[in-house]
């Protein structure tokens, strides 16, 4: 794995709002950023940074594309190390490797928002469902104006000048440290506090405390319970001291109470158990809710 962040191009809006996105994350991180274009995808019409008209129907624009795209960071974000590569072959596949060699990739995801449609395209789909590495994935309205604050009406924070917090799905049933990790890690070098989101069912918690009275009174140790995000968090909690958390249980659909907390957040960080083979790609019902209907950038972090 090389150390740096990754982001895949076609010229569309979403892409070039991605990698807006992925230039401020490897500022975040110190990694320096590389510009991808799978070769079997065809580059969306696109505004040049230098104002040389667009190609003509039928010309490559791919040559103008990677260029392009990297005066445009470099004039934006004066430092960052910035590289292009085309790669090879078809485009899910290629992005997949892409991945594989990144500490992150990051995508443009297409839509018109949670609630006139979705936001993510086939490709994105299909390579965060096989991507064994975390991959982002950014709308439109994440491109450079939205750092300024001022674009969203869920942006009160933006316009304060305070950062908007990270949100991370917790799985009570099989919390996983990757996840976990990924998201008070955004939150600490974004100097954001963290939300951590959880379902509770009252039967299921009723249950586990009779069962663990029940395996006190017999004499032995009531471990067999769940442990509850109290003790899940709590070596988060000391490694990561300088992030403010709050833990917010939901009764119902969490994928839905994800997406309500993405309208003002900086970031949404889910999970996704597994990584292709024995029943193939897929996204669990959960992720699959977030990354359709997000309103903020989602992170997806595969787990096993």
């Amino acid at each position: 794995m090389s150390s740096t962040v990754t982001v895949g191009l076609d010229g569309s809006d979403e892409s070039l709002a991605a990698a807006d996105w992925a230039a401020r994350e490897a500022a975040l991180r110190g990694l320096p950023l590389r510009l991808v274009h799978a070769g079997g995808q065809e580059p969306h019409a696109y505004v040049p940074f230098a104002g040389e008209p667009v190609p003509p129907p039928g010309a490559d624009r791919s040559v103008s594309l990677l260029p392009e795209a990297r005066a445009r960071l470099a004039h934006r974000h004066p430092g960052l190390r910035v590289s292009t590569e085309r790669l090879p072959g078809r485009t899910v596949p290629a992005l997949v490797a892409a991945a594989e060699e990144s500490e992150l990739l990051v995508l443009g995801s297409r839509g018109l928002g949670r609630t006139d449609g979705v936001l993510l395209g086939s490709v994105a789909l299909a390579v965060v469902a096989r991507a064994g590495r975390p991959v982002v994935l950014v709308g439109s309205g994440e491109g450079e104006g939205r750092t300024r604050g001022a674009d969203s009406a869920g942006d009160s924070a933006a316009r304060a000048g305070l950062p908007r917090d990270v949100v991370v799905g917790l799985d009570l049933g099989a919390p996983d440290d990757l996840v976990l990790g990924f998201a008070f890690d955004a939150a600490s070098r974004r100097a954001a506090a963290l939300r951590v989101v959880h379902g509770w069912d009252a039967r299921a918690a009723r249950a586990a405390e009779a069962d663990t009275k029940v395996a006190s009174h017999r004499g032995r140790r009531g471990a067999e319970a769940p442990p509850g995000p109290a003790e899940v968090l709590r070596p988060w909690r000391d490694k990561y001291p300088g992030v403010q958390v709050t833990e917010e249980a939901v009764i119902g659909n969490a994928g839905a109470h994800l997406v309500d907390a993405s309208c003002d957040a900086a970031l949404v960080v889910v999970g996704r158990r597994g990584r292709a083979g024995h029943v193939g790609p897929r996204l669990g019902p959960i992720t699959h809710h977030v990354v359709q209907h997000t309103a903020s950038p989602v992170a997806v972090v595969p787990h096993d």
